[in-house]
């Protein structure tokens, strides 16, 4: 990854938890997503249990890596099609790529299971439900091409934890909620192979949420009613008569 050749130490900080949102934020701005994983990977640390991550500092740690692995996965699925699948350049090219996709999630999911997910068990709040999300999600991209290593049962267990705390504790219409069913039910789907509780999660999370649309606020509208659509989306090609759709399926990443 380019994120291996920025060093953190090389930055005189004042006050090193502002100055590395400053420098993440920057980061983003710059489209520089690698070099903002290195500084949000330094805020974790540096903050390292004493407290919990705010919310622009969770955002941005999301935000970072979903760029990062986003544009590998996306290159693994142009490589992983029928056509390849006897061609030796491509099978290297292909190891290469999931080799850095690897690297990436185990990258995410240290942090998550070092650090962050250990700070909030057990505090039923929506940070617990946030990290539990991103864990299930960081070991639902290892299981989509690295099949026989459990990676598929652990991204479920974590994703089913999250779902306890959520049903509890926030509101149909949180987007937070909303998002882990979002990518619970793909999960289901792509990954367990099991359609019918795919379709069952989805429906019951736009279904609840449709019923308390009228206690929404309107700081999560907008993103509540866009995860949402998606999960209406995916439930239309999921029931849809065509069963050889190949459409890819839409999930999230707040």
């Amino acid at each position: 990854m380019a994120t291996d050749k920025l060093d953190v130490s090389a930055f005189k900080f004042s006050d090193k938890r502002q100055d590395l949102v400053f420098l993440a934020r920057t980061a983003e701005t710059a489209e520089r997503y690698e070099d903002m994983c290195k500084f949000m990977n330094a805020l974790v640390a540096h903050v390292n249990k004493q407290s919990d991550l705010t919310v622009e500092e969770r955002n941005l740690l999301s935000v970072a890596y979903k760029n990062v692995i986003g544009a590998r996965r996306a290159s693994w699925r142009t490589l992983n099609v029928d056509e390849n699948k006897d061609n030796d350049l491509i099978a290297t090219y292909k190891r290469i790529t999931e080799d850095e996709l690897e690297k990436i999630c185990q990258e995410v999911l240290s942090l998550l299971e070092d650090y962050l997910v250990p700070y909030t068990k057990g505090k039923a709040n929506e940070s617990e439900v946030f990290y539990l999300k991103m864990t299930g999600d960081y070991y639902r991209y290892l299981a989509e091409f690295k099949t026989e290593s459990g990676y598929d049962q652990k991204a479920a267990q974590n994703y089913e934890a999250a779902l306890q705390v959520a049903q509890e504790k926030l509101s149909p219409t949180h987007p937070i909620r909303l998002g882990l069913a979002l990518n619970y039910s793909v999960c289901f789907y792509e990954i367990l192979k099991n359609h019918k509780m795919a379709c069952d999660l989805a429906k019951k999370a736009f279904d609840d949420a449709i019923s308390k649309l009228d206690q929404l606020d309107e700081a999560s509208y907008k993103d509540s009613t866009l995860i949402m659509q998606l999960l209406r989306d995916n439930l239309t090609l999921w029931t849809s008569d065509d069963g050889n759709q190949q459409e890819e399926l839409q999930d999230a990443e707040e």
